[in-house]
């Protein structure tokens, strides 16, 4: 196989060596060969170009997840663009805010999300369902689309260093920041798939992330280097546990990769004992810890394929990687490791001190190598903040706690900072107090963190009232709906006269976290 210099290439490689073989299977049901699905997204690349895209220009996306938006992420790229794909069930405010932020030239845009800009073009009135938000503020329809070349456009093709794309994360400032991810930071994680699960054309990958999530990388681009099928799985069917098994019995999934939360669901409510799964190869989970007790009921139901437990943030995307055993013993309680540094990344745990430690002992993972980030998007002090130069190389500072198991196996045992991860999501629990702060009754805030019985993480926010106003839960809950992304959402609400205070005026955390857990 060729060597690829930038993620589109794996779109033109694959239908040039297999046209008419099934590219995409969207929730729809509709599928696209592979020489459909190009000239599809060459269709969106050449309009792009026409309204004055240029190389490097961020072109947003905000659109549910189907053919459509996988044709948009392809022709963003072939235009040169650099692709920025937003939960577009989030709060207009945020994706205002992130468009704004990385000035996007263009977005593609469901009809249902016109609010993400404030003033659309045309009063509002929008003649379709995908649509273009150009220079000019015009909204275009995707009949305008399906009149543009289905060649490839005549731009100067992007290098290894170019940005691809751009992931916003929860900010601890309250706002989010922009990931920016080169081609090379795309292609080498691609690279190091290809080694590890060996896919082939005739592999059946799910696509279970969002777009805006980084576990996406390996859904899109890994089938589509192989010219595999990817079947995308919606946001409704991707949440209905009970419903994942029978997709993967009807489509004869070889490949999935997901949170581990969907699959605890998927093990205790799915019914995988009523279906045939046996044509998965490949079980890959990433994003939180896996509690033991299911991950050893999905290993008894699902004995034949290799499970991985891929680890890493979205700056690095996945940069240690250790696969489970088959058995998984009756009496193991703590998670499994997440394993050894992968083959085109180096690694670092740093002390305290600022320097490397012995070996065996803990301390701060830092990850160099060609997946790392190029820096935060407009934001270079952030940047030079997370990162260490050792022998000139340039590691990031992950902000998890590891140490080395006689194995040599890393093992997770937590974050440095007030950064959680919750169903495969980097949550910064400073965005989530900034958010319950712009509630007009609300005097303190504070979002604590914490995982009961050794279960998923919950997230409490803890208020005290402003004199004279009143603070309940339906409130609290349909206020924190508008201003935050689902997965951010608190748990629970728990109300006081005032919030606990260290000797120094700050928050006391600990205490809240004592008194959470029942302390």
């Amino acid at each position: 196989m060729p060597d690829f210099t930038t993620l589109s290439d794996y779109l033109e490689a694959s239908a040039t060596r297999s046209p008419d073989r099934p590219a995409v299977v969207d929730p729809s049901g509709e599928t696209l060969s592979y020489r459909t699905f190009d000239e599809r997204a060459n269709r969106v690349a050449n309009w792009l170009v026409s309204v004055g895209v240029q190389p490097g220009d961020r072109v947003g996306i905000c659109l549910p997840k189907g053919i459509n938006s996988l044709s948009c992420v392809f022709g963003i790229l072939k235009a040169g663009g650099v692709y920025v794909p937003v939960d577009y069930t989030a709060p207009s405010e945020r994706n205002r805010y992130i468009f704004s932020n990385c000035q996007v030239k263009a977005a593609f845009v469901d009809h249902r999300c016109t609010k993400v800009f404030e003033q659309p073009g045309d009063n509002g009135h929008m003649p379709g369902t995908i649509m273009v938000f150009g220079e000019s503020k015009q909204w275009i329809s995707a009949d305008i689309l399906a009149q543009q070349p289905t060649t490839r456009p005549k731009v100067p093709r992007r290098g290894p260093d170019d940005l691809a794309y751009i992931l916003y994360t929860s900010g601890s400032t309250g706002l989010p920041k922009g990931v920016m991810l080169s081609q090379e930071n795309g292609t080498s994680y691609v690279d190091w798939c290809t080694e590890v699960f060996s896919p082939t054309a005739d592999d059946r990958f799910t696509s279970h992330a969002p777009f805006h999530f980084d576990l996406s990388i390996l859904d899109i681009y890994v089938p589509i280097k192989h010219g595999a099928t990817l079947y995308i799985i919606s946001e409704e069917l991707g949440k209905n546990a009970a419903a994942l098994g029978p997709f993967i019995e009807q489509n004869r999934i070889t490949c999935w990769y997901s949170v581990p939360s969907i699959l605890s669901l998927m093990t205790q409510f799915g019914k995988l004992e009523l279906c045939d799964c046996s044509s998965l190869r490949i079980v890959n989970f990433a994003g939180e810890v896996f509690p033991v007790k299911y991950l050893r009921r999905l290993r008894e139901l699902w004995p034949h394929p290799r499970f991985f437990n891929l680890y890493g943030p979205t700056e690095t995307n996945v940069c240690t990687y250790f696969e489970v055993p088959k058995h998984v013993p009756p009496e193991r309680e703590e998670p499994y490791p997440i394993g050894k540094v992968c083959s085109h990344c180096k690694d670092l745990v740093i002390g305290d001190d600022g320097r490397p430690v012995p070996h065996g002992e803990e301390g701060l993972l830092y990850i160099a190598g060609k997946p790392v980030l190029q820096g935060y998007w407009a934001d270079p002090e952030r940047t030079n903040k997370a990162f260490l130069t050792f022998n000139g190389e340039r590691y990031y500072n992950t902000g998890d706690v590891v140490r080395p198991d006689e194995n040599g196996d890393y093992v997770f045992l937590g974050r440095k900072d007030r950064m959680v991860k919750r169903h495969g999501y980097r949550i910064e629990l400073g965005e989530i107090e900034a958010a319950l702060y712009k509630h007009p009754g609300v005097a303190e805030a504070a979002a604590i963190a914490f995982s009961p019985g050794g279960d998923a993480v919950t997230i409490q926010a803890v208020l005290a009232p402003k004199p004279g106003a009143k603070l309940g839960i339906i409130a609290m809950k349909q206020h924190s709906a508008a201003t935050l992304p689902a997965y951010m959402i608190p748990d629970t609400f728990v109300f006081l006269d005032q919030l606990p205070q260290t000797s120094t005026g700050k928050i006391d955390y600990q205490a809240l976290l004592r008194q959470a857990r029942g302390g």
